[in-house]
């Protein structure tokens, strides 16, 4: 392997660290995003017990809020109850665009590495090939061997860039679609919580 990175040139060294930087990113959002850190799976029917039970106080709404995401969502309704439905409506979905932010942390790096890897690459394989020529007219081509080796050394930093950015492009689309389905999910509980706590719709959990 260090033999492969040697080859490749100084050019290999930024492909490296986007790679060991893109599998951190990766690893750490696997590990943020899980469903029961996001969405716990009681959360729902422990608030409205609490709410029956006339026992969601402002200490118990603060406690929500750094519960996790979903808390922080409900606890935008709930301590805005007073103000009208929808008022109650635009603080779940003001509160829910900040939690996509939170949520969408680094899968910007993330992206960014996908698309710059592959330049990174070919411009690694711009460099070894004027190398190579440089090389052509100072010595001649008298040995095809010698051109044929050089351009596979060449290319070597264009199939690290490739294989640096298309899982990093595959982890980013696919971790923006689960925070967008945990944002839509999170918005959708908490109305429908709200909604049974003004007898709007019937407590079905």
């Amino acid at each position: 392997m260090f033999e492969i990175i040697k080859s490749g040139g100084w050019m290999m060294w930024p492909l490296m660290i986007c790679s060991i930087g893109a599998m951190a990113i990766i690893a750490e959002r696997f590990w943020t995003l899980r469903k029961s850190r996001i969405i716990p799976e009681d959360l729902v029917v422990q608030v409205w017990r609490l709410h029956k039970d006339n026992k969601l106080d402002d200490a118990m709404l603060r406690r929500l809020k750094a519960s996790s995401p979903l808390g922080r969502i409900i606890a935008a309704g709930v301590g805005n109850s007073a103000h009208g439905r929808e008022i109650m409506k635009e603080s779940i979905e003001d509160v829910g665009r900040q939690v996509m932010h939170d949520l969408e942390r680094f899968l910007d790096a993330l992206g960014l590495i996908a698309e710059v890897s592959p330049l990174l690459g070919l411009l690694g394989t711009v460099f070894g090939m004027i190398e190579i020529f440089s090389q052509l007219m100072q010595h001649g081509a008298g040995d095809p061997t010698v051109l044929a080796g050089g351009i596979s050394v060449a290319l070597i930093t264009t199939a690290t860039g490739l294989s640096v950015a298309i899982p990093s492009l595959i982890f980013h689309r696919y971790f923006l679609r689960r925070v967008d389905e945990y944002v839509i999910n999170m918005e959708a509980e908490a109305l429908r919580l709200i909604e049974m706590m003004h007898g709007e719709r019937e407590a079905s959990l």
